[in-house]
């Protein structure tokens, strides 16, 4: 009975996926013929002749399927700096609801507010938002994926987009004083000086930009409060239509790209979710759950799935955010009744 119950537990709780809008995609196609590429052919090949949907501007695409674009833009190009130099070429205009409402905001602060509040429409992966410190400000764009770490030439395309992007919003007043990356630094970084005008920092904890507190300040030209709030309406009306954005998911997602990675605890998923750690406690405890539970649940179906594929124990302990084998073997013990040797016969 107890087994019975498991499994049904265990099928209740399928893991989501992901998914991001178009924009980027069309954006995308645009940049590579900029730079002489056919965009069909450069995506057929990255995907190995997989057949895909045509980026419409009404659909939504699986954010797990980035990443085999991005590895493969390199060697297809055989342009080292591929991501800066998409960046440079490509025109950002407003092609959703957040475009919109980035241009409508009163000043760079609401503008970047919105994206921050808004940014799951763009891409269930995302985990941006702001942080202030004195007189400087780090928008903190990362980007996640499971199993995948930060995609250098997907996140330096993206902060070298968002500059530009935030420099017309801004009249191009917009300056950064820094750039950091997840990523390690490349062997060349001269086009990363010359883009961004600053020398970035490499193997930092988020990938982000850096500016000038006061720029928040800075009004639009192109401000219409009656089209803002408009939009924000529309914008909430698609933020509540992803499944992805319920709070229990979000919170899976989080671990299930953080787990093995970096230390999974309350105070630091709270963040990430743009969210105080009281009020995520709160508002899981409202849906009946906790984020030990969560994260219990996370890290019990890595475990089970990772050793179904033969993984060593040692190597699943870790995958699965353990510093030494006995917490895990005291953890498995407590998810199956068994040890992880011995999880045939439980």
């Amino acid at each position: 009975m107890g087994r019975e119950v498991q499994m049904i537990s265990e099928q209740q709780l399928p893991t989501i996926s992901l998914t991001h809008s178009a924009t980027m995609r069309r954006l995308l196609y645009e940049g590579l013929s900029s730079l002489g590429f056919d965009p069909t052919d450069t995506y057929r090949r990255a995907y190995d002749g997989a057949r895909l949907s045509p980026p419409l501007i009404d659909t939504r695409q699986e954010h797990d399927s980035a990443p085999r674009f991005w590895q493969a833009l390199e060697q297809l190009t055989g342009d080292v700096d591929i991501g800066l130099h998409l960046g440079e070429v490509m025109k950002p205009r407003p092609m959703d609801v957040v475009g919109y409402l980035l241009l409508a905001s009163r000043d760079l602060r609401q503008a970047l507010e919105s994206f921050v509040r808004f940014q799951h429409i763009l891409s269930g992966g995302f985990a941006a938002r702001l942080e202030e410190q004195r007189d400087s400000v780090r928008l903190i764009i990362d980007l996640n994926y499971r199993g995948v770490g930060s995609l250098r030439q997907q996140i330096e395309c993206l902060a070298l987009l968002w500059q530009k992007q935030l420099s017309s919003v801004t009249d191009d007043e917009f300056c950064l004083s820094a750039v950091e990356f997840r990523h390690p630094a490349p062997r060349r970084i001269s086009e990363h000086r010359r883009l961004f005008g600053v020398t970035p920092q490499f193997c930092q904890r988020h990938d982000a930009l850096i500016f000038p507190q006061a720029l928040l300040a800075r009004p639009s030209r192109s401000a219409n409060p009656r089209l803002f709030k408009l939009l924000s309406e529309q914008a909430t009306v698609e933020l509540a239509e992803l499944s992805e954005n319920l709070l229990l998911d979000r919170v899976r997602n989080w671990l299930e790209a953080n787990l093995g990675q970096q230390l999974c605890s309350l105070q630091a998923c709270a963040p990430a979710l743009n969210l105080k750690p009281a009020a995520l406690q709160r508002d899981l405890a409202a849906q009946g759950s906790s984020f030990r539970q969560l994260h219990d649940e996370v890290r019990r179906l890595r475990a089970l799935a990772l050793l179904e594929q033969g993984m060593a124990t040692r190597d699943v302990a870790r995958a699965c955010g353990f510093a030494e084998l006995s917490p895990f073997y005291r953890a498995f013990r407590r998810w199956q009744g068994c040890t992880p040797k011995h999880k045939a016969r439980c």
